[in-house]
C-alpha cells in the first residue's frame, strides 16, 4: 500500500514537472554536457562520415560516391539524393539517444516531456496549429501576389510514390533537430542559468547560426535569416516549449512546416534548391519570394498562438504560466510573460 501511494505520489508530482526541469532527474553536471555534444557530433559528423559514404558506394558503385563526395545529390536520383542529402539526421539522433542515455543516465522521452508517455495528440496538435495558418498565407498566399509564379505538378504517380519516402526522413530530420535544439540545448543551457529568456534565446541564435549555410539564407538574406531561422523557428517555438512545458507541440509545429516544403509547395530553379533534390510537391513556384515569405511571419504567427491556446483551453491543460490561463489574450499573454521572463536578466 505505501509502494503504491509512493508511486501515485511520483507521478503526481511528474505532472508539475516541465521537460527542462526533468533534466536534474539523471546526471547533469556541466562536464557531461560538453562530453555529451563531443559524442553527438562524433556519431553525426565522423561515424556519418565513415558509413555513408561506403553505403552509396555498395548501392551505386563508383559513380553514386563520386556523386556523393561533390554534393551532387541529384545525380543519385530523386529517393537516393533526397535521402542522402538527410543521411546525417539518424546519426545525429543516435548520438543524442547515447548521450542522454548513457551520459545523463536518464530516459531520452525527458528530452520531450516530464511526464511518463509522449503525448501524440499533442504532437498531432501543434501539426495542425501551424500548417493550416503557414501553408495558408506563407505559402498557397503567395498566389494572389505572384500568380505567374505558380505552376501544379501534373506527375501524380511519382508524388504519390514519393510521399512515404519524404514523411520517414522528414520526421527524422526535424524530430532530430527538436531533440536537439529544443530538447538537450536547451536542458544544458539550464543547468548553467535557469533564467527563461537566457534559455529562449541561447537555442535561437544556436539554431540561426546552423542554419546560415542553407541555401534560402544567401537568397533570402538578412530577412529570411532573422524571420525564418531566428524569430520563428529559434525564438517563437522555443517560447512556446518552455510556457508548454514540453516539446511535444514543437514536434509536430517543426514538421508541419518542413512536410508541407516537401509535399506541398517546392521552389524550382533558384538558388534555394542548391545542390540538393528538388522534391515532386504538388505545387511549385520559379522564384524565392524571401520577403514574402519573412514579413507573412508576422500575420502566421499570431494566428499560430492563437490556434495554441485553443488547444490549451479545449484540452484543459494547466500551463505552468498563470498569463496563460483560459480566456486570456494570447498575444498581450506572450507578451507579458517574455517581460516577466527579462526582468531575471538584470538580477
Amino acid at each position: 500500500m505505501q509502494n503504491t501511494e509512493r508511486m501515485q505520489g511520483i507521478t503526481a508530482e511528474a505532472q508539475k514537472v516541465t521537460y527542462v526541469e526533468a533534466a536534474r532527474w539523471g546526471k547533469h553536471r556541466e562536464w557531461r554536457y560538453v562530453l555529451g555534444l563531443v559524442v553527438i557530433f562524433f556519431v553525426g559528423l565522423v561515424v556519418n562520415g565513415i558509413t555513408v559514404p561506403r553505403v552509396a558506394f555498395l548501392l551505386g558503385g563508383q559513380e553514386a560516391l563520386a556523386a556523393f563526395s561533390r554534393l551532387d545529390y541529384a545525380a543519385l536520383g530523386l529517393v537516393g539524393g533526397f535521402v542522402a542529402f538527410r543521411a546525417s539526421f539518424p546519426f545525429f539522433l543516435a548520438g543524442i539517444l547515447i548521450a542522454v542515455t548513457l551520459i545523463h543516465q536518464r530516459h531520452p522521452r525527458t528530452l520531450v516531456t516530464a511526464r511518463k508517455k509522449i503525448s501524440w495528440r499533442r504532437i498531432g496538435q501543434g501539426f495542425v496549429a501551424w500548417f493550416v495558418p503557414v501553408w495558408l498565407i506563407a505559402g498557397l498566399g503567395q498566389y494572389f501576389f505572384y500568380p505567374d509564379t505558380f505552376s501544379f505538378n501534373f506527375d501524380l504517380t511519382t508524388f504519390a510514390l514519393f510521399v512515404p519516402i519524404a514523411l520517414i526522413f522528414v520526421a527524422i530530420q526535424t524530430t532530430t533537430e527538436e531533440l536537439f535544439f529544443r530538447g538537450y540545448i536547451v536542458q544544458g543551457a539550464s543547468i548553467v542559468w535557469s533564467n527563461r529568456a537566457f534559455l529562449a534565446l541561447v537555442p535561437a541564435v544556436i539554431f540561426a547560426l546552423a542554419h546560415l549555410l542553407n541555401p534560402e539564407a544567401s537568397a533570402g538574406g538578412w530577412l529570411t535569416v532573422f524571420f525564418n531561422y531566428f524569430l520563428v523557428p529559434g525564438l517563437v517555438w522555443t517560447v512556446v516549449s518552455l510556457i508548454d512545458g514540453t516539446t511535444e507541440l514543437a514536434i509536430g509545429v517543426h514538421f508541419a512546416n518542413n512536410i508541407g516544403g516537401n509535399l506541398l509547395l517546392g521552389v524550382a530553379g533558384s538558388a534555394v534548391t542548391g545542390s540538393a533534390v528538388t522534391p515532386p510537391t504538388l505545387f511549385t513556384v520559379s522564384d524565392f519570394h524571401a520577403t514574402y515569405t519573412a514579413l507573412s511571419m508576422l500575420v502566421v504567427v499570431p494566428v499560430f498562438c492563437d490556434r495554441l491556446r485553443g488547444v490549451q483551453t479545449q484540452r484543459g491543460i494547466q500551463t505552468h504560466f498563470p498569463e496563460l490561463s483560459a480566456g486570456a489574450s494570447v498575444i498581450p499573454s506572450v507578451r507579458k510573460t517574455i517581460s516577466k521572463w527579462t526582468k531575471g536578466l538584470h538580477h
